[in-house]
């Protein structure tokens, strides 16, 4: 493989050994830092990607591979990325936040494929100067707010059932419920069939994975605020460890180990 083209000079890292941040509020999760591959998963979120200083590769399920420099990728669709170790911003926004239209504004230069919207261009500059500021204690997450702020401004609203928003805005507090898809759609007045049909069809991944991409959300902050991964993962719904890391590769593509190290620090 070529080497990666560079648009931009690389900001110095200098001696912090933590160079990745995670931010997890407010309905989004945030993650810039370098990454290098990861192989083929599929998100529960919508995620916009924007390579800091050059471009990646992406490979959307069915296609080719092709160099870009960002990317809308709506959830659940697969992909693969191979970014070489450069950093890169990796937004999601949540269903009862805003859809993936959301993002549409912050690329340009755009063409759909496959299911998502690869570009050349975007709020990137924005991106860069959050990762390079990443070690300051003043660093806030309000830019994060205003941008998308902008962008739901400028984007196709969609609408969700009040049925499943009630559901969904109820996983996010409580990642680790259980409670059976029988039991929801009970409660929404559906039948089991109906309610993981129209549960897929509006939020974009079926039930059941949306539910386990909260449990991760939830994983990942206790994880980054210092716990171990044993008790993080038992605290958010998952069985041990092991069922954790088998999840994380799943949605992320990734091992959890290379996922979460070297962190600057969490937005609470």
């Amino acid at each position: 493989m070529k080497e990666t083209p560079r648009l931009y000079k690389r900001a110095a890292l200098g001696d912090n050994p933590f160079d990745a941040l995670w931010d997890i509020r407010d309905g989004r999760t945030y993650f810039t830092g370098p990454l290098y591959y990861n192989a083929s998963h599929q998100h529960g979120a919508p995620v916009f990607l924007a390579s800091l200083y050059g471009k990646f590769r992406l490979h959307l399920h069915g296609g080719d591979w092709l160099w870009c420099r960002t990317a809308v990728i709506p959830a659940g669709v697969l992909h693969e990325l191979d970014v070489g170790g450069e950093p890169i911003t990796v937004l999601y926004i949540e269903p009862t936040v805003a859809s993936a239209d959301a993002f549409k504004p912050l690329i340009n230069n755009s063409r759909a494929l496959d299911g998502a919207l690869v570009g050349n261009g975007g709020e990137i500059r924005l991106m860069r100067d959050l990762y390079e500021d990443r070690y300051k204690p003043d660093w806030t997450t309000e830019p994060l707010l205003d941008l998308l702020g902008y962008a739901k401004r400028r984007a196709h609203s969609a609408v969700i059932d009040p049925r499943l928003t009630r559901v969904v805005e109820y996983l996010s507090e409580h990642a680790d419920d259980l409670t059976p898809v029988v039991t929801w759609a009970m409660q929404a007045g559906l039948s089991p069939s109906r309610f993981q049909h129209l549960f897929t069809e509006q939020i974009g991944v079926p039930f059941r994975r949306y539910r386990a991409w909260n449990r991760m959300r939830r994983a990942i902050r206790k994880i980054i605020r210092g716990q171990n991964f044993t008790t993080a993962a038992h605290a958010s719904g998952f069985t041990d460890s092991a069922h954790f890391s088998h999840e994380f590769r799943k949605t992320f593509g990734a091992p959890a180990t290379i996922g979460l190290h070297r962190l600057a620090r969490l937005q609470l």
